[in-house]
This record gives structure tokens, C-alpha cells and sequence, in this order.
């Protein structure tokens, strides 16, 4: 039996307009045969509607459609009953195509309405992602001392989780204990989940392990909790427990699963799980096939998600996306760029997957053609989009876009600077030459993490600026902040630059006496360097056989630039020849070799170094130089005329050798010794 409304003192005025509405139960029928086929919204189960204006309702799917049902109501009386205004306020709130300030005006206008109707209302200011509404309306429901039930509280926590402090939850936590709701499985289930998602793990499990009753729910929200905290062994030791305890996992359970699985990258944990789902005819969602590919992708077993991607009758853009991200870090980018390509929707993860592979393959100009293209069709970018571009910017030095990154972002408060987009701006100024833009941007900074304070350190390295550098390493120290190995490569690296043979000797040891790091490749070959710099080429070469580990390229490569800066022949092709047998169609390594035979006079050799890469098929990659101009940029091969100006360009380079000439500057001819004889030998390499 419907039940009358006592009517306010003013009842709807703003619908009174609405009232004067001709609408006829034919126009209501329409309405019905008209959204017949589209989905309903908020349809309960165990909810028998047999009024024939109602069951019109729950096919409405406008705004508009929603008034004339509600004038017809109004002006029928309908309106005047509990459970009528209840169904027209749960649209507003709830419905995709709702309402909730209009929501806001109809509830204002209930006079007694019950726990059902308050609890719509929070639950919508929680679909809508306003908590600061939704929590001051469950605060006024205890003043007003109005009966809540569990599902009050399920939307309060909710509320809670929305909220950027822990604070409300905590205190609604001690108001579910005072009230006698903490045994309550549905309110447990979301105190779990709000502890969970402030990353109070401990909280969260001492709900869970003292709970006398779990479900389903209880136990993947807690497995779900360590999973998102990169937690996967603890996540899977309560799956199996779960097992244990007779509870049968769902599909959202298994997605969780996967996700520790992918973590750990154990390809046989990983099928094991995935027969379980098979054996146990788990339902195999979209979500959950989506998941299954994701973990054989990260566990490197490429082909495997190939297969259960071929199979998918549905596809989403996340299907097609991880499918993407597998074959890019692979580093098969054709057939990456093919499927992307081929996606029928495309949504911004699927452009950062393609502009990340791009990036993190080397591939730095292919990065920045995909975001002009990206940004050309109205597709915004978010925060992991510009790291990725800003990487982009700093391989290939284009400091134009990453500062206009920066400015129309960042600047213009477009996206909420984070510190890891900060330190990918920071990086990208570094590498682009404006150690000064880098260097203001991490003085401004208020929170900075180890990346922070490793990219300036090794930004002002690679720029010369040792004492700065070392400088930013001592306030690290004082401020007790551990380094790691990356940290010590700039180190060790701003000490080669600056010559600092004493200092460089005493990081590299402290690496491993006060903070436990054993020295990797990366930091022998930065000793090695330092030694070499300063002439101890002997020093270097004894370091260099000390390694614990088989020395790489960059190791060979200090040797041989320090044998060629200091004349030592024998000990230069000595690492030429293990660098060669590294990679022998390195012209590189050809050419310093040269140059150190030709700093010798020992032209003979020099030639030889000629009919060996005529031998092997190695061609002199010409030495090149760019410059940008508005935005534009220009290459230059060494002898280059293919430029339209080059006349004007060469008379302006003999302009500039001239009034060097007449400012006293003479050229240092040791280091251009045999110049000549050495173009001659790699002329027609």
C-alpha cells in the first residue's frame, strides 16, 4: 500500500510549471516502447513494481523524459506517496542520465523522508564524487538521530574513501563499534576496503583476521589490498588460505590473483592459476581474459596471451593495449604500431603504450610524431602520457616541446604536477642543456624523492658542474637520505668530469663500505674513466682487470679514449680489440683507433684500420651536427652542401675562422695531427 507524503508548506514549487504540463499516459507509453531495448537503470531483484507510471520510469533515460513522467505524477497525486517520490529521486541520483543537484531539490522538498531515501542521496553524492556532500548529509542523519541501517553506513564509508584525509573514517569507524554495526558482514566488508584504500594494510588485516564471518568479498578485498601494494606473496598466501577455508574464489578474486602473479613474473605460478579458472569454470569475463593475457605478457610469454587474445570474442581497448605493451617492450614495434593501428577505439592507455614504447625503445622522434598526432585529434593527454613524451624530449634534445610541455601543463595548472611528472621535467631540462631551468624547478620543489635528487646530481655531472653535483650529494647525506647505485654513477661520474681523482676514489669505496652497494659495471667504467682523464692509464687498466664481473663496452671504451688522449698505442689497441669483439660494425671504435695510430705518426697502421673495416663491410658514420631554429631543425654531415643556403652558411663559418685568427686563437695541432692522412684513410670506407 502506497503511503501518503505529508506535504510541505511550499510541496514542489518548482515543479508547480510542470503541473500545467498536458501529458498523457499515451505520451508515457511511448516513453516505454521507445527505451524498451536500452538498459535500465538501478533495477533491484527483489523490487516488484506493478504501478504501470512506475515500470514507465525505469525505462526513462533522460533528464527530460524523467520531468514529464514527474508532472504527470504530480499533477495525479502520485508524487504525494513515499515510495513514487522515492523512485523519481533514486534516477536523479543514481541514474547515468540523473540529476544530483536536481536530486538535491526533490529531497529537500520530502518532508519525513525514510533511511531509504538518505541513503540514495549519500550514495549519489558518492556516484558523483562529491563526498564533501555526502558526509555532511550522513553527519546530519546522526544529529537528527534518524534510523540507519548497514547500508548507511556502506555509502558513508564510501563517502570516507573519497575523502583525502583518514581522519572521517576513522572517526565513522568508531561510530559503527558504538552503535553495534562491527558485526554487520556488509560493514565489515567495507571497513576492510576503506583501510585497504588509505594503505592501512595492518588496520585492514586486524578487521579481517578478527571478523567472525567473510565471504567472498572479505577475502578478495584483503588479497586485493596486498596485491595493490606490491605485496604478491602475502596476496597469495591468503588465496591459498582462502582456499583452505572452503570459500570459492570469483572471477574478481582471480583478477587479484593474476595481478601477484604478473608482480612476481612466475610464468609456472602463473599457469597453475590459470588452470585452476579452466578446472574450476571460473567465469571468464572480459576483465578476467583481460587479466590472463596482462600476466603471461609480463611473465614473458608473449605467445600465450597471443593465443588467449585471438581468442576473445569481445575485445576492449584494454585487450588491444596489452597486447601492445607486450610486443613494444619486446621491442618489435612494427607489429606494436600494426595492432594499434588496427584498434577500432583507441583511448588514451592505448596512446601512451605506443608513445611508451616508442620512448623506452630508443625511438625518440616516432614518440613525438604520436603526440602531435595524439594532440591534432583532441585526445588529452594525462600525467604517465607526458612523462613518457618528456623522456621523448630529453633523447632527442628537443628542448621547444618539453618546455611548452611544461608551461601549458604544468604552468597553466592543466594537470596537477606530481613528483614524478616534476622529475621527468627535470631530467628533460637537464638533458636538453638548461641545467638552470632544472636546477630552479628542484629548488622549488617541496617534496622530492631519490629520483629527484639523482636526476639533478647527474644533470649537473654531465654539464661539468662536479662541485655542484657533490655538493647535492653531501645535503642528500645530511639529510639521511640513502642513496642508491644510480645515485653513485652521477657521483662517480661528476668526479671524472671535474678530475677529482681523491674524492672519486672515496665514493667509490664508500659505496660499499657504509652503505653496502657493490659497485656494478656502470661504476667501474666511471673510475676507469676518472683514472683515465688524468693520465693514470696504468691505474685504470689494473681496475679494469679487477672487475668481479666481465668488463662491457663502457669499460673498454674509458680505456681505449684515455689510451688516445694520452698516446698509449699498445694498451689502446689492446681495448680496441675487446671492444671490436664486442661490436664489430662499431665505426667508432675504427676511428679512435685511427686517430690514436695517427697521433703517432704511424700511418701504416692507420691504413690498416682502413682495409679492416673494408674487410667487415663498416661504413664511417659521418660526424653530424643540428641546430633548431623556431622550433625548426637542421642537420649538417661533415662536407654537407645539400642545404639551399650552404654557400651563405660555409662563408659564414670562414667569416667566424677569421676573426678567431685575428683574436689570437691558433689551433692546438697535436690533436689534428695526420688529420689529413687519417680523411684520406676514411674517405671511401
Amino acid at each position: 500500500m502506497l503511503q501518503p507524503l505529508t506535504p510541505p508548506p511550499l510541496l514542489f514549487p518548482l515543479l508547480r510549471q510542470l503541473q500545467r504540463t498536458q501529458i498523457t499516459f499515451q505520451c508515457l507509453r511511448s516513453f516505454s516502447s521507445a527505451s524498451a531495448q536500452k538498459p535500465k537503470w538501478n533495477i533491484n531483484s527483489n523490487l516488484m513494481i506493478t504501478n504501470p507510471v512506475l515500470l514507465t520510469m525505469e525505462s526513462c533515460n533522460s533528464m527530460s523524459e524523467l520531468k514529464q513522467i514527474q508532472a504527470h505524477m504530480t499533477r495525479t497525486g502520485l508524487i504525494m506517496h513515499l515510495f513514487p517520490v522515492s523512485r523519481v529521486l533514486s534516477f536523479c541520483a543514481l541514474s547515468d542520465f540523473g540529476d544530483i543537484n536536481y536530486a538535491k531539490i526533490i529531497f529537500s522538498q520530502i518532508a519525513e523522508p525514510n533511511t531509504y531515501i538518505w541513503n540514495t542521496m549519500i550514495r549519489g553524492y558518492c556516484k558523483a564524487k562529491l563526498p564533501k556532500l555526502g558526509l555532511p548529509l550522513f553527519r546530519q542523519m546522526v544529529q537528527e538521530q534518524v534510523e540507519m541501517d548497514n547500508r548507511t553506513f556502506v555509502f558513508a564509508l564510501k563517502a570516507c574513501e573519497q575523502s583525502p584525509g583518514a581522519v572521517e573514517g576513522e572517526q565513522l569507524h568508531c561510530l559503527i563499534n558504538k552503535l553495534g554495526f562491527d558485526t554487520n558482514l556488509l560493514v565489515q566488508n567495507g571497513l576492510i576496503h576503506l583501510y585497504v584504500r588509505y594503505g592501512f594494510l595492518s588496520s585492514a588485516r586486524l578487521l579481517f583476521d578478527t571478523s567472525f564471518v567473510r565471504d567472498v568479498v572479505s577475502w578478495t578485498t584483503m588479497i586485493d589490498g596486498f596485491a595493490q601494494k606490491n605485496l604478491p606473496n602475502e596476496a597469495l598466501n591468503l588465496f591459498y588460505a582462502m582456499l583452505s577455508s572452503g570459500i570459492t574464489p570469483n572471477e574478481v578474486t582471480m583478477i587479484t590473483v593474476l595481478s601477484a602473479c604478473s608482480q612476481m613474473g612466475d610464468i609456472g605460478l602463473g599457469k597453475i592459476v590459470h588452470e585452476y579458472i579452466e578446472k574450476n569454470r571460473v567465469n571468464c569475463n572480459l576483465n578476467l581474459l583481460n587479466a590472463l593475457a596482462d600476466m603471461y605478457v609480463k611473465c614473458g610469454c608473449l605467445n600465450t596471451a597471443r593465443e588467449i587474445f585471438e581468442k576473445m570474442e569481445v575485445r576492449d581497448a584494454f585487450s588491444w593495449t596489452i597486447m601492445i605493451n607486450g610486443y613494444a617492450k619486446q621491442g618489435d614495434l612494427n607489429f606494436a604500431r600494426k595492432l594499434f593501428d588496427e584498434m577500432p577505439e583507441r583511448n588514451v592507455v592505448s596512446w601512451n603504450a605506443m608513445i611508451a614504447g616508442y620512448s623506452q625503445n630508443n625511438q625518440p622522434n616516432e614518440a613525438l610524431e604520436l603526440f602531435h598526432e595524439m594532440k591534432e585529434l583532441g585526445v588529452v593527454p594525462i600525467e604517465s602520457t607526458l612523462v613518457c613524451v618528456l623522456s621523448a624530449c630529453a633523447q632527442s634534445e628537443c628542448l621547444d616541446l618539453g618546455r611548452w610541455i611544461h608551461q601549458h601543463y604544468v604552468g597553466q595548472k592543466r594537470i596537477q604536477p606530481s613528483v614524478i611528472l616534476t622529475n621527468a621535467i627535470i631530467d628533460m631540462y637537464a638533458k636538453c642543456g638548461d641545467i638552470d631551468a632544472a636546477a630552479k624547478l628542484f629548488n622549488e620543489m617541496q617534496d622530492k624523492d631519490l629520483v629527484t635528487w639523482n636526476s639533478m646530481i647527474a644533470g649537473y655531472a654531465a654539464h661539468g658542474y662536479a662541485d655542484q653535483a657533490l655538493g647535492l650529494f653531501e645535503q642528500m647525506r645530511n639529510l639521511e637520505l640513502v642513496p642508491d647505485d644510480i645515485t653513485f654513477v652521477g657521483v662517480l661520474s661528476a668526479c671524472s668530469h671535474g678530475g677529482l681523482v681523491t674524492q672519486g676514489k672515496k665514493y667509490f669505496e664508500d659505496m660499499r663500505v657504509e652503505y653496502g652497494i657493490e659497485p656494478k659495471a656502470e661504476h667501474y667504467a666511471c673510475m676507469i674513466d676518472l683514472l683515465g682523464r688524468v693520465g693514470l692509464v696504468e691505474e685504470a687498466k689494473e681496475l679494469l682487470k679487477r672487475m668481479p664481473m666481465e668488463p662491457d663496452e663502457a669499460a673498454w671504451g674509458a680505456l681505449l679514449n684515455a689510451c688516445k688522449m694520452h698516446g698509449n698505442v699498445e694498451l689502446g689497441k689492446l681495448a680496441a680489440d675487446k671492444l671490436l669483439d664486442l661490436d664489430p660494425k662499431d665505426s667508432g671504435i675504427y676511428a679512435l683507433l685511427a686517430n690514436l695510430y695517427a697521433s703517432r705518426r704511424r700511418w701504416d697502421d692507420v691504413r690498416m684500420v682502413r682495409s679492416m673495416m673494408r674487410d667487415r663491410g663498416v661504413k664511417k658514420t659521418p660526424g653530424c651536427s643540428s641546430i633548431k631554429i623556431d622550433g625548426q631543425s637542421y642537420e649538417f654531415l661533415v662536407a654537407d652542401k645539400s642545404h639551399t643556403r650552404s654557400e651563405e652558411i660555409y662563408e659564414t663559418l670562414d667569416v667566424m675562422l677569421l676573426w678567431l685568427k685575428m683574436e689570437g686563437y691558433v689551433p692546438n695541432t697535436s690533436q689534428l695531427m695526420g688529420l689529413h692522412e687519417v680523411n684520406d684513410a676514411f674517405l671511401n670506407t
